[in-house]
């Protein structure tokens, strides 16, 4: 039932990947996720207790390299687009792209959040009530997880873009549509992360007791299920037809990422654009929909706009690739969960994908899934001694480049500083 019932599943559009000569088919069409041993890995995914959940959403792809500044004089200025070759091979290739991120001292979240801290401030004390009070406890789920912290990087993210880009547009402070929509994100990212927990069956997060560990699973999805919808109701009241189907899009491709990532387990013959596919579904799509949201409610030009979503999709699978990357290279006491958790549970990543074009009996190994002694920790190791942790390395730089691409088209201001600064504090997990 279950082989048969995905099967028929819409799986993505086409290109949202960037087309760049980097080795692999990026220019190809992604209408539809490849049904290579599909059945096999479905089915082993269900009986080893794995299910599908959520990730992120649409929007075009800037093909031009030619960048548009509207500025509050009116006047129009092309941003100069520099071209460098990224650090390293990316894929079998030199890769040309912009200049390289910023040098300098070590950022912290708090510093680069300082721009926009009263702004913060103000999104923390109205999460809680913003959830509602029909039900004590979903009210309670939402305290738990709410109360727990974390670096709220995506309503951060909002409110950076929202007043970098005020001036573009003549306005003087946030609007309140700027402000609804990054306690929408922050739902919206909660509500995964409360599913994502009963999907891994996660007991611990940010040094807390996960809901479904407090209330049961039930409670846990339910309690999801009502932020995604509460967060719909309050994005629906901002009565802005665009953002309104860019954050939809982002719920279903929620479910999109977790679907290709189940039916590819321990799947060899995974590419490395499904890989990012899959990544943008799960991490970079919300990112991406903050960042071009808080543009639109700006009202700046579509140039503008689209060169923010572009940002924050860059960013988001810099993110993701740099997780995958520490995920062999941490302690498990600096991840909190064993080194080569996703490798173990049949996610193949970045670094792994790399290996395995160099080394055989990886394959072997992880088509085993693991069944022998010991082949774990040798799975590691080869992943480790293979370059695919530098080439890996090198893609998240490049991701990276681009997504300070995208910020030339802004004035310079301390919004942008902290926009390109969260950039290189990304890039500095890994260093």
């Amino acid at each position: 039932m279950m082989p048969a019932t995905c099967h028929n599943l819409e799986f993505g559009r086409t290109a949202f990947v960037d087309s760049v000569p980097c080795g692999c088919s990026f220019s190809s069409s992604f209408d539809r996720f490849p049904s290579r041993n599909y059945a096999r890995t479905v089915i082993r995914t269900v009986n080893r207790g794995y299910c599908g959940g959520g990730g992120g959403g649409g929007g075009g792809v800037g093909g031009g390299r030619k960048l548009i500044c509207y500025r509050r004089d009116n006047n129009i200025a092309k941003c100069r687009v520099f071209s460098t070759e990224v650090p390293g091979t990316l894929l079998n290739g030199d890769v040309p792209g912009p200049p390289p991120v910023l040098n300098g001292k070590k950022e912290s979240t708090t510093d680069l959040f300082e721009a926009v801290s009263d702004d913060l401030l103000t999104l923390n004390k109205n999460l809680q009530s913003i959830v509602g009070a029909e039900n004590p406890v979903l009210m309670s789920a939402a305290e738990q997880i709410f109360s727990a912290g974390g670096k709220r990087m995506r309503p951060a993210l909002v409110f950076l873009v929202s007043r970098a880009t005020l001036a573009l547009a003549g306005l003087d402070e946030l609007t309140r549509e700027h402000r609804r929509l990054a306690e929408i994100i922050e739902m919206i990212h909660t509500a995964s992360l409360i599913h994502d927990d009963v999907l891994d069956e996660s007991d611990m997060r940010r040094g807390k007791e996960t809901v479904h560990q407090i209330y049961g699973t039930r409670v846990a999805v339910l309690a999801g299920d009502f932020m995604f919808a509460q967060s719909s109701w309050y994005l629906a009241n901002l009565e802005n037809l665009e953002v309104i189907k860019l954050i939809s899009q982002v719920i279903k491709d929620f479910a999109s990422g977790e679907i290709k990532q189940a039916s590819s387990l321990f799947d060899c013959d995974v590419k490395l654009d499904e890989y990012l596919i899959k990544s943008y579904y799960k991490t970079a799509s919300l990112i991406a929909a903050s960042t071009k949201g808080a543009a639109i409610f700006s009202g700046v030009a579509n140039d503008v706009s689209e060169q923010m979503y572009q940002y924050g999709k860059n960013l988001g699978l810099s993110f993701q690739v740099v997780d995958d990357i520490l995920d062999f290279t941490q302690s498990a006491e600096q991840l909190g969960k064993p080194a080569g958790s996703d490798l173990a549970k049949g996610n193949l990543t970045a670094p792994v994908i790399f290996a395995l074009e160099k080394e055989s009996r990886l394959r072997d190994i992880i088509e085993s899934e693991f069944c022998e002694t010991g082949s774990l920790g040798e799975a590691i190791e080869l992943v480790m001694n293979s370059g695919g942790i530098e080439r890996a390395r090198s893609l998240a730089k490049h991701k990276a480049d681009v997504a300070i691409q995208c910020l030339q088209c802004l004035p310079q201001s301390a919004f942008r500083m902290a926009l390109e600064g969260m950039v290189k504090f990304n890039l500095e997990r890994i260093d």
